[in-house]
C-alpha cells in the first residue's frame, strides 16, 4: 500500500524542483520574492496537507486487516510504481505545465507546491510504514481494488487490507525497495 503512495511522490517532486527551477527565470506579475515566499508557504501547507489527509484511514484499515490468502493478486513493487506513473503521466504532464505557467504570475510558487505534494506524499508513505512496522507485517490492497492505473489505495474501493509477513516481496515498510 505505501508503494503506491511512494510511486507518485518521486515524480512530483523533481517535477516541482524542475518547475520552480524554470519559474525562477521569468520576474512575473509579483517579483521573484514574493513568488518564493508564496512558493514556501505553499511547500509547507500542501506536504501539511497530503500527509494529513486519509492518514488514520491506513490505521484503521491495518486494525482489521487479513492474512493475504493464495487467491489474492498482489503486485510486485516495480509493477505497481510502473503501472501508477503510467496510470497518471497525463497529470504529472498537466500539472507541470501549469507549474512552469503559474511562473509568469507567482514565480517558483507553482513547482514549490508540486514538490511540497510529493514530499506529502513521502511523509504519508512513511507514516503507513510505522503502522507496518507496529503491526510487523506489510499491509496490501490488492490488484483489483487499485485498477489499472493504480488508484488510491486508501480510496473506497479499498475496504479491506491485506497483509503479509514483513520480509515477504520485493518492498520494505513504508514502500521503499528491499535490497
Amino acid at each position: 500500500m505505501a508503494v503506491v503512495q511512494r510511486a507518485g511522490a518521486a515524480p512530483l517532486w523533481w517535477l516541482g524542483v524542475v518547475a520552480a527551477g524554470a519559474g525562477l527565470v521569468p520576474d512575473g506579475l509579483t517579483g521573484r520574492r514574493i513568488g518564493v515566499l508564496a512558493g514556501a508557504l505553499l511547500f509547507l501547507s500542501a506536504a501539511a496537507l497530503v500527509t494529513l489527509v486519509r492518514g488514520g484511514r491506513a490505521a484503521a484499515l491495518a486494525e482489521h486487516a487479513v492474512r493475504a490468502a493464495r487467491s489474492d493478486v498482489l503486485q510486485a513493487r516495480s509493477v505497481t510504481v510502473r503501472n501508477w506513473r503510467r496510470g497518471h503521466a497525463w497529470w504529472l504532464a498537466l500539472a507541470f505545465a501549469a507549474a512552469l505557467g503559474s511562473a509568469f504570475a507567482l514565480p517558483a510558487a507553482g513547482g514549490m507546491l508540486l514538490a511540497g505534494w510529493g514530499t506529502g506524499l513521502w511523509l504519508r508513505a512513511r507514516r503507513t510504514g510505522r503502522v507496518e512496522e507496529s503491526h510487523d507485517a506489510l499491509l496490501w490492497t490488492t490488484a483489483d481494488a487499485l485498477g489499472r492505473g493504480g488508484g488510491d489505495p486508501l480510496g473506497a474501493k479499498a475496504t479491506r487490507l491485506r497483509t503479509t509477513g514483513s520480509r515477504a516481496g520485493d518492498a520494505t515498510p513504508g514502500g521503499g525497495r528491499r535490497r
